[in-house]
């Protein structure tokens, strides 16, 4: 079977069908990308917080490709078997002031650079406290051209893929997208070494995750049977089901965003009142490792959201655990 290669340096800051393809594959065939981090190589790992500040904005968030797949049609669906992925031995965390859940709440930018151990399969968060976050590399963006005429951001996720920013998509995973243009163009991109669900920090410029740079391969099949893939579709394991412990905090609201600021506030604020840590800090590590779950949605007119930590990452100064 034939492995095409897309090179680091072919990458594009839109969805656009009339963005050239950089190769053709015949349907079924692999492609091995070369992904930079999500911050297109603005951030290394020997960045400080200072360099926030002379971020190009711009330049953010692209994506490698496109593939143009032979026999791709619109009205086909393209299957996507994510077959590995091989991150670097760093990745990065960022609060950029304006963006975010919280962005009110925490004005500061900030910055942290991680060591990630790929051969143990997690990062250290806090050392001296004993908390590490597991490793679960996935890439958060994977689309297809939009069929409708013009250039469309990357940040936001449509009906086509882009930036999906779901964990679940990792090794072993396989997603399905409705084919809207001639060819799929396909492309891929935004590497994260681990995620919670939800992506507090940036849904609008990425640090929400361990951003990192990645080494992916796919397979691109061309589906001609699944007329009802209208909007992503993938069928994958679920991460984290082996019955490990959880804390959860609520937020109970009639709007759905304010509750779910208020399900991550009060994680921060039980982080800080009962392990004595840092407000900035707990922040990323509810972003990097925890989940956001709607619990109930059906008793109007409020929503109980719910933010939930794996409980073996609750330490405090000397390592107690919760």
């Amino acid at each position: 079977m034939s492995i095409h290669n897309v090179k680091r340096s072919q990458t594009h800051l839109a969805w656009d069908k009339s963005i050239p393809p950089v190769i053709k594959i015949q349907s079924g065939e692999n492609v091995s990308f070369s992904c930079l981090d999500a911050s297109n190589g603005q951030i290394t790992k020997d960045s400080t917080v200072a360099t926030l500040s002379s971020l190009v904005f711009s330049q953010l968030d692209q994506v490698s490709g496109p593939v143009y797949v032979e026999g791709a049609s619109p009205g086909d669906t393209l299957q996507v078997d994510v077959l590995s992925i091989e991150t670097a031995d760093w990745g990065w965390t960022g609060l950029i002031p304006g963006f975010g859940l919280l962005s009110d709440e925490f004005p500061e930018p900030a910055l942290k650079i991680w060591k990630l151990n790929k051969a143990g399969g997690y990062a250290w968060f806090d050392e001296e406290r004993g908390i590490k976050v597991p490793l679960n590399p996935f890439a958060g963006e994977m689309g297809v051209a939009p069929g409708k005429k013009g250039a469309f951001s990357t940040i936001p996720p449509y009906s086509t893929g882009g930036n999906l920013d779901t964990r679940q998509l990792t090794v072993g995973s396989t997603l399905f997208l409705p084919i809207e243009a001639e060819g799929a163009l396909f492309s891929i991109g935004d590497g994260h070494a681990a995620q919670g669900d939800g992506g507090i920090f940036s849904p609008a410029m990425e640090g929400t995750a361990i951003e990192t740079p990645m080494e992916v391969t796919v397979r691109l099949t061309v589906r001609k049977d699944r007329p009802y893939t209208k909007t992503p579709h993938f069928h994958t394991f679920r991460p984290n089901s082996n019955n490990e412990e959880h804390y959860c905090t609520t937020g109970i609201d009639s709007d759905i965003r304010e509750a779910t600021r208020s399900a991550v506030r009060n994680m921060i604020n039980f982080l800080e009142a009962e392990f004595q840590m840092d407000r900035v800090a707990a922040y990323m590590l509810c972003s990097v490792a925890g989940d956001l779950r709607m619990h109930e949605v059906v008793d109007m007119p409020n929503y109980v959201i719910g933010m939930m930590l794996p409980k073996s990452l609750l330490r405090g100064p000397l390592g107690q655990n919760a």
